[in-house]
C-alpha cells in the first residue's frame, strides 16, 4: 500500500471513529437562569432523552436566539460576519462538536471540509451552526458526564425540568 493511501484510510478511520463519539443535537432554546440571569442555551440530543444545558454569555444568548428566529440584523453581526468569511473564502463548515467540559467550562470544535479544526466556544460554534445548516453534534461522554435525562415529554416532566434549570448552578457540572 502506498504512503498516501495509507495516509487516507488512517484519515477515514480517525473521522470513523470520531463521529462514533458523538450524538446529533438540537438546540431547543435558550432560556435564562433564576435568580442570576445567566442565559443558558439547551441542548437534546435527537435519538434520546438526554438534555446538555450550556451556560453562555448574553451576547452570545442573543445571536443564538436571533439565529433561531431567523432575525436578520441592518448589519451583519459577529457570526454573521464569521459565516459570511467561510463562505467567500469557499470553505465548508462539515460539523460542529460540542466536545468537553473542563472545570466547569465547555468547549467546541468547528470542523471544516478539507480536514481543518478549530477550537471555539460552544456558544459561538452554536451560533455560527445555526446561520450555515450545520449539524451539531455532542460527545457521548460529555451527555453521559454533564447531559440530564427527561425519559418521557409529558408536560410535567419539561415542567420539572424547567424547574431544576432555575436551581442548577455551572460549578454543579464541574468534574
Amino acid at each position: 500500500m502506498s504512503e498516501e493511501n495509507s495516509k487516507n484510510n488512517m484519515d477515514k478511520n480517525n473521522k470513523e471513529e470520531s463521529s462514533s463519539k458523538y450524538r446529533s443535537v438540537d438546540v431547543i432554546g435558550v432560556r435564562v437562569e433564576l435568580p442570576s440571569n445567566q442565559p443558558i442555551v439547551l441542548l437534546k440530543e435527537q435519538s434520546g432523552v438526554r438534555y446538555l444545558p450550556i451556560w453562555v454569555g448574553a451576547v452570545e444568548a442573543t445571536a443564538i436566539a436571533f439565529a433561531q428566529q431567523q432575525v436578520i440584523p441592518p448589519r451583519p453581526l459577529t457570526h454573521d460576519l464569521f459565516k459570511n468569511v467561510i463562505d467567500e473564502l469557499g470553505a465548508a463548515l462539515n460539523t460542529v462538536y460540542i466536545t468537553e467540559i473542563k472545570d466547569g467550562v465547555f468547549y467546541a470544535q468547528l470542523n471544516f471540509e478539507n480536514g481543518s479544526q478549530v477550537s471555539a466556544r460552544p456558544s459561538d460554534a452554536i451560533a455560527i451552526a445555526l446561520r450555515s445548516g450545520t449539524p451539531i453534534l455532542a460527545n457521548q461522554d460529555l451527555l453521559a458526564q454533564a447531559g440530564i435525562e427527561i425519559p418521557d415529554q409529558a408536560e410535567d416532566e419539561v415542567e420539572k425540568f424547567k424547574e431544576f434549570l432555575d436551581q442548577i448552578k455551572p460549578e454543579d457540572f464541574a468534574g
